[in-house]
């Protein structure tokens, strides 16, 4: 079986993912993937007529974000027409297999080249109405539903939290315990061959650093923060007026929740893009490049 090399990774900084605040929140998905992909091609001399695929994950394929945006990021970008892109969904796990699909089709010695990556603009989504408003994953399947009641992503959270005993003061821990190392990383510029800066189509900067981490955080300011899915309990998930509580009880009639999730314990609400180049050895040496990795390993 082929090996499979990770040739360089570029990626833009997290900007605040919520619209009117992140430096990033005015730009369009594909614009913002499309300056990755400039960005990884120039740096590289990347030949893209030679990219045998390039492999995009995204979470939310709607408006901005839909039409296969890794295809038309790739053409904003001035990238060859001859070479494919296929744009994928698997949550927020999207990334991570966008890379492990393309790292098996070089394995499988079905690719020589490829490019894998993702965009997710969450500033642009959560501006987006949901006509039917519904509120749950099944996107109003009420067979599905029926089958597997699925609440709010962060009532999910508390649910396995409770199930499995972990306290807010663990869950704090961790996110002191992130947000350390983060700075420490940015501090100490293991992000600075990565991490690109965006700029806007008139020449002016948009963001060249992180807006995410949050230096400073400790238990004492984490345990100020209210929790938040505590509050989506009595709130109707769709036009059916059943509440998630209503819904959680359907799978877990005797469960009390133990909510412990709030906004400095919980994933970040970002806006970013990334890009790595994937190829086999013979490819890489050819090129005259020097592999950052080699991929070993992967799960689904």
């Amino acid at each position: 079986m082929t090996d499979a090399y990770i040739i360089d990774a570029a990626r833009t900084p997290r900007g605040i993912g919520k619209a009117g605040r992140g430096a990033l929140a005015h730009l369009h998905s594909g614009r913002l993937l499309a300056k990755v992909l400039e960005a990884i091609r120039d740096r590289n001399d990347l030949n893209t007529d030679d990219v045998d695929d390039l492999v995009v994950g995204c979470s939310s394929q709607v408006g901005n974000q839909g039409s296969c945006v890794g295809r038309m990021a790739a053409l904003d970008a001035g990238w060859s027409t001859k070479s494919s892109a296929v744009t994928l969904d698997r949550f927020c796990g999207s990334g991570i297999t966008s890379v492990n699909l393309a790292a098996a089709n070089i394995m499988s010695g079905m690719d020589d080249l490829c490019v894998a990556g993702g965009v997710e603009m969450m500033s642009y989504t959560a501006t987006l109405t949901n006509k039917t408003n519904n509120r749950t994953v099944d996107g109003g399947n009420l067979h599905l539903r029926d089958l597997h009641p699925q609440p709010h992503q962060g009532i999910c959270a508390d649910m396995i939290a409770t199930l499995e005993g972990f306290s807010r003061q663990e869950l704090d821990a961790l996110a002191v315990e992130s947000q350390r190392r983060a700075q420490f990383a940015i501090d100490h510029g293991y992000f600075n061959k990565s991490v690109i800066p965006v700029y806007n189509d008139d020449g002016t900067l948009a963001l060249d650093r992180e807006e995410f981490p949050r230096p400073g955080t400790t238990m004492e300011t984490l345990a100020e923060l209210k929790t938040v899915f505590d509050q989506f309990m009595p709130a109707p998930i769709d036009d059916s007026g059943e509440t998630f509580d209503q819904l959680v009880k359907r799978a877990y009639p005797d469960l009390k929740i133990n909510h412990v999730h709030h906004a400095g314990n919980s994933s970040g609400v970002v806006d970013g893009a990334a890009a790595l180049i994937l190829s086999n050895k013979a490819y890489a040496d050819r090129m005259g490049w020097k592999p950052r990795a080699r991929i070993r390993a992967m799960a689904t």
